[in-house]
């Protein structure tokens, strides 16, 4: 993935690409730890992901945007608590020093942690042999009184999803070669590559690039009960909620905001792609009903659609019906680290 260019230390590496001035009041890069404040009457609030070469994402991937998303999926776990960036911390192993892949790599992160206020203090380098691995620790701070937890929902309560689903799945599984269309003689055509090209298109930058709904969780965390981000599918991290809470729930399918791009698909691979497929970080959230108009406006202001899919029940386990109204089952699984 990235060339022996150039031989440098591991210092060299940090103070070249990783050490930028912090705010006044932080303390960064260059001693044994970082410091800095919570505002007084705030909860720390912080997250870890762990993104592998080979795993998690292509070796050919743009460093620009793996930057970007190796910030994006914690700034996403922030979102779903409501919480407010304040800094991060970034482990990074690398096979080699090539300095063109990481100052690429280090403009994503940085744009995306300015952005958000989330000042890199500190980290870690080594090398790898391996592949590239990348560990992003968040920092936030939230009102403890509207941090969105997952065991707040409630019988009764709307359950709703930020953006559309299924684009990111789609483009995995067409990078990949796991989604291919075939021609009647079995055989893929000119034609229906022509299609794959056009619908990689239209549905990488939800992979590669992922929008953190950052501002969006913080001005729903005071009408929301419980949250999650949706990382491993919305059956999957919707099913969280509902075992922390002691609930069931019951969608609709025909209300799910699907991608438009996922229109020409099979229902097969179009309803995996949207209740089972990962990599959304988009907000799946419940809240009551008297909060449906506060959700609709703060969307409309935010410029994020807000759907609502469903419907919390007493009980336990999550059902999905179709646009006839019959029982989809079995329900596609999302993504497990150890069984796929």
């Amino acid at each position: 993935m990235i060339a022996n260019t150039i031989v440098a230390s591991e210092f060299d590496l940090i103070s070249r690409f990783f050490k930028r001035p912090v705010p006044a009041g932080m303390l960064g890069g260059g001693d044994d730890c970082a410091l800095f404040r919570v505002t007084p009457g705030l909860e720390l609030a912080t997250s870890k992901d762990l993104l592998l070469e080979g795993r998690h994402f292509f070796s050919n991937v743009d460093p620009y945007t793996l930057g970007h998303k190796s910030l994006a999926v914690n700034l996403s776990d922030l979102a779903a608590m409501g919480a407010k960036p304040v800094a991060c911390l970034l482990g990074l192993a690398l096979p080699s020093f090539d300095e063109d892949w990481i100052a690429r790599f280090a403009d994503g992160f940085y744009a995306l942690a300015d952005l958000h206020g989330c000042v890199l203090i500190g980290g870690d380098t080594t090398r790898s042999q391996t592949g590239v691995a990348i560990s992003v620790t968040v920092f936030g701070e939230v009102d403890p009184a509207h941090a969105m937890r997952r065991n707040a929902a409630k019988a009764g309560d709307d359950i709703w999803v930020s953006g559309v689903l299924g684009a990111a799945d789609v483009a995995y599984r067409l990078l990949a070669g796991s989604l291919t269309t075939e021609s009647g003689s079995g055989q893929p055509s000119r034609g229906l590559f022509a299609l794959s090209e056009t619908l990689l298109e239209q549905t990488r930058a939800a992979l590669e690039t992922p929008v953190p709904r950052v501002f969006l969780g913080r001005r729903l965390s005071a009408h929301a009960h419980a949250a999650i981000d949706i990382s491993d599918g919305l059956v999957q991290d919707l099913g969280h909620i509902l075992h922390a809470s002691g609930v069931g729930a019951r969608i609709d399918e025909g209300l799910l905001p699907v991608h438009p791009a996922l229109q020409n698909l099979s229902l097969e691979d179009r309803r995996r792609a949207v209740l089972a497929g990962g990599d959304v970080y988009e907000l799946c959230l419940t809240a009551s009903v008297d909060q449906r108009d506060h959700f609709e406006r703060i969307g409309l202001e935010a410029g994020v659609p807000l759907t609502r899919i469903g419907q919390v029940v007493a009980g336990a386990g999550l059902e999905v019906y179709d646009q006839a109204g019959q029982l989809i089952e079995p329900l596609p699984k999302g993504f497990d680290h150890f069984r796929d």
